[in-house]
């Protein structure tokens, strides 16, 4: 449909719509869908704000069925599946964990020297500023879970 709108001016819609076997009703029909959506695709637009809202402050992390939670807990009325399938259209999707995840992301390799230990297990600094150690590289704070390295 998007290729007779763009070549509309360039040749007749009818001839067009001849050429492609396309009744004229069916894209007139379209044409009126897109310049004026029905009330279903209004609300879908407005859904979509808030639950890019919901996906953004979750740090992109939130998949549909918490987002969906977080609807309801607004007091927003709406089903799972449609929340999944607006998602779904944008192309958002949560982070997910795969298997073995769980005992922790990162493998120690046994053949590999670890590193020295520059602070020789005194964590205790005498100033502010003066020692600062970490070794996760997967932090969960509220704002998502950030990496990084020491």
């Amino acid at each position: 449909m998007t290729f007779v709108d763009e070549q509309s001016d360039r040749f007749a819609v009818a001839l067009l719509l001849r050429v492609l076997e396309i009744g004229e009703s069916t894209y007139y029909a379209w044409r009126k869908q897109f310049e004026q959506p029905c009330d279903r695709d209004m609300v879908d637009l407005g859904l979509l704000s808030n639950i890019y809202q919901i996906w953004e402050a979750s740090g992109f992390t939130y998949g549909s069925d918490r987002i969906h939670q977080q609807l309801r807990r607004g007091g927003i009325r709406v089903g799972r599946k449609r929340v999944e399938r607006l998602m779904r259209e944008q192309g958002w999707q949560g982070a997910f964990l795969r298997r073995g995840w769980r005992g922790g992301s990162t493998k120690q390799d046994p053949a590999r020297e670890p590193a020295p230990d520059l602070v020789n297990r005194q964590f205790r600094a005498n100033a502010p500023d003066r020692l600062w150690v970490a070794d996760a590289t997967r932090i969960p704070c509220g704002e998502g879970v950030t990496t990084g390295s020491a």
